[in-house]
């Protein structure tokens, strides 16, 4: 038992180091448009993870969901919403915002639970409620910093946030649901890929070897960390769970300010020190550490993590 646990750490730690340095991965093909980028991580993401579904003979899993007229609704959804999230995501990371970024999924567990509360009416405890309050302030800091919204930041933990909720609805594994996202959207990456091949415009015709066996690359390191997690999550509780999802952020929040020297101001500092207050405070409310007057009831976190990709 407790080998099984020291394992499901490690995958789970190892699958949360994995995201958080992809923004590695995804500023070696920079000279590459955001969008072609996204159309290659979908088509090739789908490629992979086909082999995967045939090599463990789970197409009768997929052809099930599809064929549930409203289970394949809330696939559609998840489909569009995970793409919106990758899109920017790598817009973000190639474009000097990696710090913003890694905003975004720190905010994330917390706007998880404003949609168990808003959504599938969930109670919320006394501290977490502290800690909803703490993390606005730090949003609402970063708004008066911009003279604007953090759309970046927003975006991204809304985004995710949606797509656990929708993923909520839907009834299979993780790597069985991948297939059907990104099923949905392949056809528009395809024809966006051969669209700027034809055009002279597509990484193919213009970039060199390198470049191009990343693109192709996109799929695994897309499948991959879902993969090890996959295996973290059955091994370990999600009070444990939760606090290993924190590692990925924070990666990304080193790499944007000590590699590629992004602003980090004193207001950033103050912004993230609210996030960071309010995160502590949430996961000490998850294992119990701080008493709680109601509890909370469902899943919704269990569900955003276990389907994060």
């Amino acid at each position: 038992m407790r080998n099984e646990r020291a394992a499901g750490v490690i995958y789970a730690a190892a699958a949360y180091t994995l995201w958080g340095i992809l923004p590695l991965y995804w500023r070696l093909v920079e000279s590459v448009s955001s969008t072609e980028i996204l159309a290659h991580r979908i088509l090739w993401a789908f490629v992979f993870v086909a082999v995967i579904i045939t090599a463990t003979r789970q197409w009768g899993d997929v052809k099930r969901i599809a064929s549930d007229r409203k289970q394949l609704i809330f696939v559609i959804l998840s489909s569009i919403l995970i793409s919106f999230n990758w899109g920017l995501y790598i817009w973000a990371v190639n474009s000097d915002r990696i710090v913003d970024s890694s905003l975004g999924y720190y905010i994330n567990p917390l706007f998880v639970v404003v949609l168990g509360v808003l959504i599938f009416k969930e109670k919320l405890s006394f501290w977490q409620g502290i800690a909803l309050g703490a993390a606005s302030l730090g949003v609402v800091i970063k708004t008066i910093q911009y003279g604007g919204v953090p759309w970046i930041s927003l975006g991204l933990a809304t985004s995710f946030g949606l797509y656990g909720a929708m993923k909520k609805f839907v009834k299979t594994n993780s790597m069985t649901g991948l297939t059907l996202e990104t099923a949905v959207v392949t056809p528009a990456a395809a024809a966006y890929i051969i669209y700027r091949q034809i055009s002279g415009q597509g990484a193919f015709a213009t970039k060199g070897t390198g470049v191009i066996l990343l693109l192709l690359g996109a799929g695994v390191v897309t499948a991959v960390p879902l993969l090890l997690f996959a295996k973290g999550a059955k091994r370990i509780p999600l009070s444990l769970l939760g606090f290993t999802q924190y590692i990925s952020p924070t990666i990304s929040l080193f790499l944007g300010v000590f590699v590629y020297r992004e602003n980090f101001t004193a207001v950033d500092i103050i912004s993230f020190g609210c996030i960071w207050l309010a995160l502590v405070i949430y996961s000490m409310s998850q294992v119990g550490l701080l008493k709680r007057k109601t509890v909370i009831t469902g899943n919704t976190s269990q569900n955003k993590i276990e389907d994060a990709v």
